[in-house]
């Protein structure tokens, strides 16, 4: 090889295509670190051609390539739309909550230079079938892309009658791939000169560990970073009510009802939507004040206002007198005495035990508002461990949460695994004469090793009926696939008079009536699995099917129809224990 064909000078040598093309198997980070090589590399390595590649690689799964070109119209260039995609991979899936037991589903999907939160609502299977009825959802939250790619936070919400934005910010810019749990917080921030917010947040930590701390250079001029080194009180630390009452009077300050030009559609349904959906975009961002340097959203409250609202007093329990009443006997004197000593004695230690409860709930509530002098709203990204049950976590009951199903795509071990819409009853997801409306409910089948046996588990995440049958996360079915079944398919044909054809069957358990509604118990059935596609479960002694199909719920959304949300925080984490259907009312 010659001398000056060496090194940089060989890769600056090649085509643009081709350079494009070798980068395009490095990761984020490597490119960056390949920029510090030299100067006329960092040129080379800006370029459009480079981070396209990068896109493409990360959108395989998410956008098709025609996407990303119209998304790249709206921001500076492709690096900062990688910077932006890299960042909400790790939220994009399905996230759940225990309540309501029907089931609180919400799919997190791409929408337009955005990622939209969306919440299935528990509903019955409509007159066209489950393929092509609409199905009803709710907006839950967004996360929005500005020109240079950094994400901004919206969360949905109704309140009298009116649709608003509630805008904070994303807590972790740099999302952690392994993330579980996405929390809504109150975060307390601190404001620098001309109210301008500092940040730390640099180009390559919002990378996280996909870019190299080399792009710290490209944007060191961007803002100042804090050095501080107090440890601040965390949200999660504050009692429950606090963090209630925080919530609700955060939201009811920043709150900004939604124009009727950007109260349209979240996500496109063709190409003619680009436009309508980018000034609707550009009507949010407006939100945020144009003049800060920082991405984050500057619409918050003072720390001292915040403390006024919430009337932060002390509460003590009041103590009542303790009568005494008169006795003729000495020891009936002193009997009554000491009785009295003694519950006058417990009483006040109560009160005190009371009293110094709610001083120091006070004190940390104090302590959370002087962390910052401004404090806003924010979706905080975490990764925790969580113990699980048939592929259901455990879940927090006071947390305002969701949290990650662990979705795994199919393959030749796992054929069946990932979601599947069902219904009870034959034909599949349509109405008929004897059951004119039929309940949907989403299934998340998943594999498990147990006693040296593989399990296939059909897992209810959401049930569309009118007051739930069955616990949210219980196993509607749990079959052996060592375990051929002996049953035969009780059905011939379809309900358009094509014969049905048995691939293979798998014998188990479905689930019944037991021991109370949280302990169901479980009875014999075979699992069907049919040439065209269909998983049919059986209980064998009622003969009672429940017949699924895999969902596209991207797809379904897109087709669908939106309903009014409720209130923000029930919105986003209904918490209260319900049985019933909470979003019946839209």
């Amino acid at each position: 090889m010659l001398p000056d064909l060496c090194g940089s000078r060989l890769l600056l040598s090649l085509p643009d295509d081709i350079f494009s093309v070798i980068t395009s198997s490095l990761s984020p980070s490597d490119v960056c670190s390949l920029g510090l090589a030299c100067r006329d590399l960092n040129a080379v390595v800006s370029s459009d051609k480079v981070w396209l590649a990068q896109c493409d690689k990360l959108g395989i799964k998410l956008l098709p390539l025609s996407t990303l070109v119209e998304w790249r119209k709206g921001v500076l260039s492709y690096r900062a739309l990688c910077r932006f995609l890299i960042n909400i991979h790790p939220l994009i899936g399905i996230w759940v909550h225990q309540n309501p037991e029907l089931g609180n589903v919400v799919y997190v999907m791409p929408g337009f230079l955005s990622l939209v939160g969306c919440r299935i609502i528990p509903q019955e299977v409509g007159p066209l079938g489950l393929e092509e009825g609409p199905i009803l959802w709710t907006p839950v939250f967004e996360i929005i892309c500005n020109h240079v790619g950094s994400a901004s936070f919206f969360l949905h919400g109704r309140e009298r009658g009116d649709d608003y934005v509630y805008p904070g910010l994303l807590k972790n810019s740099s999302v952690d791939r392994n993330c579980n749990v996405l929390l809504l917080e109150v975060e307390p921030r601190h404001q620098s000169e001309g109210g301008k917010l500092t940040y730390s947040k640099s180009f390559a930590r919002e990378f996280d560990n996909e870019v190299s701390s080399s792009d710290k250079l490209s944007r060191s001029c961007s803002g100042r970073v804090s050095n501080s080194k107090s440890q601040k009180m965390p949200f999660s630390r504050l009692g429950f009510g606090d963090r209630r009452r925080l919530l609700d009077v955060v939201t009811s300050q920043i709150r900004n009802i939604v124009p009727k030009e950007a109260n349209v559609m979240l996500f496109p349904r063709s190409k003619n939507d680009f436009g309508v959906l980018y000034e609707r975009r550009l009507l949010l961002l407006q939100m945020y004040d144009e003049e800060s340097s920082s991405p984050f959203n500057p619409t918050e409250l003072g720390s001292s206002d915040v403390c006024k609202s919430l009337e932060c007093t002390t509460t003590t329990t009041s103590v009542d007198q303790c009568h005494v009443t008169k006795s003729k006997t000495l020891s009936g004197f002193l009997k009554n005495g000491l009785k009295h000593i003694l519950r006058k004695s417990s009483v006040d230690q109560e009160s005190r035990k009371s009293t110094s409860s709610s001083s120091r709930c006070q004190s940390k509530l104090h302590e959370f508002l002087r962390s910052g002098d401004r404090v806003g709203l924010s979706l905080r990204a975490a990764t925790m461990k969580l113990s699980s049950y048939r592929a259901w976590p455990n879940m927090h009951d006071s947390r305002f949460a969701l949290y990650k199903l662990p979705l795994h795509p199919s393959n030749a071990c796992d054929e069946y695994a990932g979601l599947w819409g069902a219904t009870f009853g034959w034909p599949p997801g349509r109405k008929s004469e004897e059951k004119p409306g039929k309940a949907l409910f989403l299934i998340l089948i998943s594999y498990e090793e147990s006693e040296g046996e593989r399990l296939i588990i059909g897992t209810k995440i959401l049930e569309g009926t009118s007051y739930v049958l069955h616990p949210n996360g219980s196993a509607m079915f749990i079959v052996n696939v060592n375990q051929p079944s002996m049953e035969l398919f009780p059905i011939e044909s379809d309900g358009e008079s094509n014969l049905i054809e048995v691939k293979r069957s798998f014998s188990g358990e479905g689930v019944a009536n037991g021991y109370g509604f949280r302990y169901p118990g479980s009875k014999p059935g075979s699992l069907f699995v049919l040439e065209n596609g269909l998983l049919v479960f059986m209980w064998k002694e009622s003969r009672v099917v429940l017949t699924l199909q895999r969902l596209d719920l991207g797809e379904l959304l897109r087709k669908g129809e939106r309903v009014n949300s409720l209130s923000p925080i029930s919105n986003f984490a209904y918490l209260t224990k319900t049985y019933s259907n909470v979003y019946s009312g839209f």
